[in-house]
């Protein structure tokens, strides 16, 4: 198949690609950076998705299928520019996949699309609305991407529209929201509270999206791996040193004294889980998860020692 990946740059998003390459798919990749040592089967073009020139790329190769990864997850600031990335953004490739007859489109979203707070459900499923918002306004512009590409199941029924709600990624690369935010030697919590953490290895949700295509399934997934595990044995087996901090002093203390930078809204993730059931994505593909997460965490600890 002729397969379209926005975000291809992105560590994940190169983890897809060369599976994709791997298993004989013709792939195109759109990207506003570079790829300088991109394997020659890629066809690479370096455009904004908003641009005409990424129109034109759509239309010129035709794919069969598109992968949208292309969004902004870092959340040291809320900006204009980054709810015109993530929302304009998949606006865009759904109308230009429509347009040239593309047959399926994958949007990879994050799982904290439902929130974290003290009433939350231990485990979301897919059906429950987003809360992330009203705690964490940061998360604004990927709870209305998200929202879009749900849109896409009924506005554009020709259209096979699969949207994966994905848990923390971690692994050697150490992209990603959770590996950033213990990346440093002293991890901050906020003294009582010990919230389970949801993640998987890269490998694994790079061979989820693969299986998605593979599958052809059509709705909303969330996507897991392994069992949660508390913020506190996450930080002790990637060989972190834990700061728990009363709440007053873990605000005033973030972005200072070799501690994250964090906005506001972020506490909440720190304080409560966000933990999803994962059964409908395992049961449409047969999904099985090849790194637990002990391996996980080694594998990151491994690659980023704690100096």
């Amino acid at each position: 198949m002729r397969i379209l990946v926005t975000g291809v740059t992105g560590r994940l998003g190169q983890l897809v690609a060369r599976r994709l390459l791997e298993s004989g798919h013709e792939l195109i990749g759109i990207d506003r950076r570079p790829w300088d040592d991109a394997p020659a089967g890629i066809e690479m073009h370096s455009v904004d998705l908003r641009k005409r020139a990424a129109e034109d790329v759509f239309r010129k190769s035709h794919p069969q299928v598109v992968v949208h990864m292309a969004t902004v997850t870092h959340l040291i600031e809320r900006s204009e520019e980054r709810y015109r990335i993530n929302l304009g953004g998949t606006r865009v490739v759904f109308e230009n996949a429509r347009a040239c007859g593309a047959e399926h489109v994958i949007f990879v979203g994050r799982h904290t699309y439902y929130g974290a707070a003290a009433d939350s459900p231990l485990y979301h499923k897919e059906e429950e609305p987003p809360m992330a918002m009203t705690a964490f306004p940061e998360l604004a512009d990927l709870v209305a991407a998200d929202l879009y590409a749900c849109t896409a199941l009924w506005r554009y029924p020709e259209l096979c529209t699969t949207v994966l709600r994905m848990v923390y990624t971690l692994g050697p690369t150490g992209q990603g929201t959770l590996a950033t935010f213990i990346r440093g030697p002293h991890v901050p919590t906020v003294l009582g509270f010990d919230p389970l953490f949801h993640f998987m290895h890269e490998e694994d949700v790079a061979a989820a999206i693969c299986l998605s295509i593979e599958r052809r399934i059509r709705g909303v997934y969330n996507v897991s791996g392994p069992q949660p595990v508390p913020l506190s044995v996450l930080i002790r087996a990637t060989g972190r040193t834990q700061v728990p901090l009363p709440e007053l002093l873990f605000r005033a203390a973030l972005g200072r004294f070799g501690l994250p930078r964090l906005p506001p809204g972020a506490l909440t993730h720190i304080k409560f889980p966000i933990v999803v059931d994962s059964a409908a994505f395992r049961a449409a593909t047969g999904f099985q998860h090849q790194i637990d997460e002990a391996g996980a965490m080694g594998e990151y600890r491994d690659a980023f020692p704690a100096l």
